[in-house]
Parts: C-alpha cells; sequence; structure tokens
C-alpha cells in the first residue's frame, strides 16, 4: 500500500463530505496498493472510509500474497459479494462509486442501502492520481527516455520499403531490444494519405517519395506510459508540406510555452490552436491538443478547449497539435509530453523537432 497516496485520498473525502469511497478500477487499485489484479466479471472493491480504514473485498479466485496494506475481504462465486461488501462497510450517509463499477454492483447495493446518497467518487481518485508524486516522475523521464531511443533507431527505417504494419512490428521490436514488451498503444506509422486521415488504420500500404510519415508510439516501462509524435518525410519535402509542418512545429512550441502553473488546460490548447487558425488551417486541426497520462496512456484531464481545470505542478499530459490535409496526402503531428514544474514545465521528449528528410536507399530491408 501507498500510504502517502491513501491519505490523500482520506484528506478529498473529509474535504467532500464522503464518508465511503468504492474503487474498483483495476488501475486505481494498483496506484493505491501496489496489486495487479484483473477480476474478470467478478467484483472487486477497495473499499476506503472516512476515518482511514481500508479494505479490499475480494473473490477467493485472486489470492494475494504478503500484506496487501489492507483488510482482506473474502467471498467466493456462490456468495452475494455485494451484501459482503455492506456488511463491512461503517457508519455514514454519503458513498463515493466508482464510474467503472459495474450497474449490477451498484443497483445491488442500493437495494441494500436505499436511504445512503450516492455521489461520483472518481473524481477525487482522478484528482489524486493527476498529480504525480517524485516516483511517478523519475518513472515517466525514463520510459520517455527509452520512447526517445526507439523513435531515433525507427526514422531511419521509413525508406526501408517496410509496409506500415511491418514498421509497426518494427516499433514493437524496438521497444522489445529495450526492455519494453507492452505498449502505450498501438502504433501509428503511417505514410502520406495515411497520415493525412485521423481515423487511418494501419495497412499494407508502402512510403514514396515526398511522403509525410507520421509516427506516433509509445511503451509501458514499471507500468508508466510514453507516448510521442514526429513526421518526417521521404526523400524530398514540397513547399507546402514544409509550410504545414513548420506550422504544426510553432504551434506545438507555443503549446509548451503555455504548459505552466496558473494557467488553464484550455489556454494550452488555445495556444496551439489560435496560432493554426492564424495560419488559414484551423478547420484540418480536428482533434482535441492533449490528453493527461501515467499509468494509462489515456487519464482524465485533456488538453481541450472544454476543460478549464487549473495545470499544476506534478501534471503529465501532451501537447500534439496536427495539421490533416487529406486531398493532398499531407498529414502533420508533432508531440511532446510535459511534465509540469513550480516555474513552467519540463519538456520529457529530446528527439529533434527539426524537419527531418530522409534519404532513400536502395540497400533493401534491415
Amino acid at each position: 500500500m501507498n500510504q502517502e497516496r491513501i491519505d490523500r485520498i482520506i484528506q478529498g473525502m473529509k474535504e467532500r463530505g464522503m464518508d465511503h469511497l468504492l474503487i474498483s478500477d483495476p488501475v486505481a487499485i494498483f496506484y493505491l496498493l501496489g496489486r495487479k489484479i484483473a477480476p474478470g466479471e467478478r467484483m472487486l472493491v477497495l473499499y476506503l472510509h472516512v476515518n482511514g480504514a481500508a479494505k479490499l473485498v475480494i473473490n477467493e479466485l485472486f489470492p494475494q500474497e504478503g500484506d496487501v496494506g489492507a483488510d482482506l475481504i473474502w467471498y467466493n462465486d456462490v456468495d452475494d459479494g455485494v451484501a459482503i461488501l455492506a456488511d463491512v462497510m461503517e457508519e455514514g450517509d454519503t458513498i463515493g462509486i466508482d464510474k467503472n463499477w459495474p450497474a449490477h454492483f451498484l443497483l445491488r447495493l442500493q437495494e441494500i442501502f436505499p436511504e445512503k446518497r450516492y455521489v461520483n467518487g472518481s473524481l477525487l481518485v482522478d484528482d489524486v492520481r493527476r498529480m504525480k508524486d517524485e516516483e511517478e516522475q523519475g518513472i515517466m523521464r525514463e520510459s520517455s527516455k527509452i520512447c526517445d531511443e526507439v523513435m531515433e533507431a525507427l526514422i531511419p527505417r521509413v525508406v526501408k520499403g517496410l509496409t506500415e504494419k511491418e514498421l509497426d512490428a518494427k516499433v514493437r521490436q524496438l521497444f522489445a531490444e529495450r526492455g519494453v514488451t507492452e505498449l502505450s498503444f498501438d502504433p501509428i506509422t503511417a505514410y502520406g494519405r495515411g497520415g493525412a486521415d485521423p481515423h487511418h488504420a494501419t495497412d499494407d500500404s508502402k512510403g514514396k517519395r515526398g511522403d509525410s510519415v507520421v509516427l506516433d508510439i509509445g511503451g509501458m516501462y514499471k507500468n508508466y506510459a510514453s507516448d510521442m509524435t514526429r513526421t518526417v518525410f521521404i526523400g524530398e519535402v514540397s513547399d507546402k508540406a514544409r509550410e504545414v509542418y513548420e506550422i504544426v512545429k510553432e504551434a506545438n512550441r507555443r503549446g509548451i510555452a503555455a504548459a505552466k502553473p496558473g494557467n488553464r488546460m484550455c489556454d494550452v490548447d488555445k495556444a496551439c490552436r489560435d496560432y493554426i487558425e492564424s495560419k488559414g488551417y484551423g478547420d484540418y486541426f480536428t482533434h482535441r491538443t492533449g490528453h493527461s497520462i501515467g499509468l494509462e496512456d489515456h487519464e482524465v484531464g485533456d488538453v481541450s478547449s472544454a476543460n478549464e481545470a487549473v495545470i499544476q505542478p506534478g501534471q503529465v499530459f501532451s501537447v500534439e497539435p496536427g495539421i490533416y490535409l487529406l486531398d493532398e496526402g499531407i498529414g502533420v503531428r508533432i508531440e511532446d509530453l510535459v511534465l509540469i514544474t513550480e516555474e513552467g514545465c519540463e519538456v520529457l521528449n529530446q528527439v529533434t523537432k527539426d524537419l527531418i528528410v530522409v534519404e532513400e536507399e536502395d540497400d533493401g530491408r534491415h
């Protein structure tokens, strides 16, 4: 158990008037207990009470070794697990419910306690997870460093005659060679028109001279995700593609400059979007500017016009503006992760953002 994180949760419960908190998301449970448990359809609940009590209600199919840091409350497949949970809940009227808790469990609890008040408890858990502690920050730096190494090894391979699927496999191989066997998400390795379509699915197409190549990759290192995007060109770059690239690069720079305490998440989006719109490409920047990241590649707290949350030290999120000209087959996205500091932000990715034209080779695949 990570007592400091539990203490932050308990303090948040006090501030919100929440007597009980039911946490069922396996990632959130791992964050607090350091235990990876995949319960499938069976109920798994970390129960916290505002007085500091912690109990893990768990099916007997998932034995736990050593001290979990919470009292273990067992049930089996023929038990009413929710009733057993209800029996160990302490005093108080307000129950925080995990947003991912299946409805049939919640409905059963409401049958048992119809007089209780039920609220979204995940807002609290997400708030605590959003602020990375020093240990998390260190791991995310390491995770991003590995991602940088993979990207630098990947870029020269865009001219090796590989299909998108083969380039995807190369991403997985390069991460595995560095001890990372789980990816943050399925890589995007898209040539030309594929990279200009944000909904493009990796296929068997190959790159050709003049193509932009969108490379969006990330791996899971010590359970924490990395994520970055670079766009390069094969053999040559047209004047139009160069213009688009430089606009996206400047938008990325402006977004990073806006990523500092006191600004809002929407301010980062605005910094990127306003610049792209000023250059006449606003209609072609079709997604939000970024997302929070940590134990999952996409965590709560997006970088968009709709998120007015104030940025705080310890947050980690992406800044990834893009322009997508499908009819012209030009797609450009540049993405970095930023760690918010007391003074501004630390950019976790160090791969150059200068425009790269990878020279074509005739020596086949490697």
